[in-house]
């Protein structure tokens, strides 16, 4: 998986999507600790198509940078 796909790379013009088990494999991190963020609020914001979670690349890199030490933001 790449994220560092930031431009559109399909022909619907949509950016690219992360599952809960992709985003948690970049963050090497176990899927539970993705659901375990959703329901405290402090996990980058997802996308709810159906019963599946959807996270946008460019909301995970906002986040990532939320969390860097000496942030004044916390968590989202």
């Amino acid at each position: 998986m790449s994220t560092e796909r930031h431009t559109v790379d399909n022909s619907w013009g949509l950016e690219p999507l992360l599952d809960v088990a992709e985003l948690a494999a970049y963050l090497g991190v176990p899927v539970s600790t993705v659901y375990d963020w959703r329901s405290r609020g402090v996990g980058p914001r997802a996308y709810r198509l159906g019963k599946h979670l959807k996270f946008a690349v460019s909301d995970v890199r906002t986040w990532i940078e939320g969390q860097r030490e000496g942030s004044s933001s916390e968590g989202r």
